[in-house]
């Protein structure tokens, strides 16, 4: 496998110069990393859009929804702040190949059980939690690798190019999962995903990394967790950021959890338009992630942080009000752009100024407040939209986004300077 690899990217061995916005594809560990992501994250999408579908179809439940999504992620709000410990002390590309080879057992298995036609929602909710599980170890996991693969310098570069190739996955695989649902059905959605982890273990094993420093035996498990937890609280800009993410992730991100019942009931656009919401919400995260590829090391990340609530804002409340799915389409793109930027410039910063041997554990808990938080907003949300109709619960959440922009603004305020010059790469 190894000798293949020269012949499939020659251009990027023998003299290729990629450009300054792109630098951290000049490191061949990341740019193996970036086309394995770009694969697979392109089948995850497609199975999102799938399930969501599959569950809405079978249930007529928005409640149902957000209750999938809680059970998807519940297991990262209470494991992912102690898989932080596990990520500072193994190899992270062997967590990663076992998560990986995880995710795609459970992909195949929801594949078989819904072409063999003997799926019911309650299997559902088991393969989610399962998932979850793994979840709860990979996503802190990911966040961290990215150390191993660029240099310091070139970290928001990875990060924010991470963001455009998750997001673009996240136009290829709704799309594409929108038509092979309404052509197919669900179960070939499932199974290209499971097919499609083979390209992210793959650039894992083809990877050269450097060796892996031994960590210290001298202190307990439990005192390395509390150290994490020590620091995050004691430095005001890190527990800011983690703060407004896990809020964030609670309050106003959730909304997309209730797409299915607007592509059905308020657009009538059937899961082919369905897959296009998602995708429109792709394309505007793809933007957002290039721009701060390309210009993110010159802007003010306090004021960016800022400026992307006001617009998540904006397009969230346009989105609610929306009869059209023109207009629909077009809010999510700006809601897309707000998204990723958010989240982007936060892990970024985040990254910027914790000490590479507490990385770990303070993305640990980062992925805790993105992905622990999202379970539990995604049932709120599911239960205001079987209560309230779906477009009064996300006009709930368009005042959630106004009240959050003038916490995070008095929390963590644009003055506070994000960058981690005032502290030594390693303690």
């Amino acid at each position: 496998m190894r000798s293949l690899f020269p012949q499939i990217t020659p251009h990027l061995r023998l003299g290729w110069k990629w450009p300054n916005g792109l630098r951290a594809m000049r490191h061949r560990d990341f740019r193996l990393f970036f086309f394995g992501q770009l694969i697979s994250l392109s089948g995850s999408w497609m199975q999102v859009t799938a399930q969501q579908w599959l569950v809405y179809r079978l249930t007529g439940s928005q409640l149902n929804l957000g209750t999938v999504t809680f059970a998807g992620f519940v297991p990262v709000l209470l494991l992912s702040l102690f898989m932080g410990v596990i990520v500072d002390r193994f190899p992270r590309r062997r967590i990663l190949l076992f998560t990986q080879t995880w995710f795609m057992v459970m992909a195949a298995v929801l594949a078989l059980i819904t072409y063999l036609g003997i799926v019911q929602y309650w299997h559902i909710l088991l393969l989610a939690s399962l998932l979850g599980v793994a979840n709860a170890l990979d996503m802190p996991t990911r966040q961290a690798f990215f150390s191993d693969m660029v240099e310091r310098e070139d970290l928001l570069n990875a990060i924010a190019l991470n963001s455009s190739v998750f997001n673009g996955a996240r136009i290829i695989g709704p799309a594409l999962g929108g038509f092979i649902i309404a052509s197919f059905g669900e179960a070939p959605a499932f199974g290209l995903n499971s097919l499609s982890y083979l390209a992210v273990i793959a650039g894992l094993l083809l990877m050269r990394l450097p060796p892996v420093k031994s960590p210290s035996e001298s202190s307990s498990r439990m005192r390395e967790f509390k150290d994490g937890i020590a620091y995050i609280v004691s430095e005001r800009r890190v527990f800011g950021l983690v703060g407004m993410v896990a809020l964030l992730s609670f309050f106003a991100f959730p909304f997309t959890v209730l797409l299915p019942a607007f592509a059905s009931d308020v657009l009538n656009i059937g899961p082919e338009g369905y897959g296009a919401l998602l995708a429109a919400q792709g394309v505007g995260a793809l933007i957002g992630g290039l721009g701060l590829a390309f210009a993110g090391d010159r802007a003010n990340k306090g004021l960016i942080l800022l400026l992307s609530r006001i617009l998540l804002t904006m397009a969230v409340l346009v989105f609610a009000i929306s009869k059209t799915a023109i207009l629909s389409m077009i809010a999510l793109m700006f809601a897309g752009f707000a998204f990723i930027t958010q989240l982007a410039t936060s892990n970024t910063a985040i990254q910027l100024l914790v000490p590479d041997q507490l990385r770990g554990r303070v993305m640990s808990a980062y992925t805790w407040a993105l992905g622990g938080f999202w379970p539990l907003g995604s049932l709120l949300i599911g239960a205001l939209g079987d209560r309230f109709g779906a477009p009064n619960a996300v006009l709930f959440t368009t005042a959630a986004c106004f009240m959050l922009t003038i916490l995070g603004q008095i929390w963590v305020p644009i003055s506070m300077d994000m960058d981690r010059a005032d502290i030594p790469p390693s303690l």
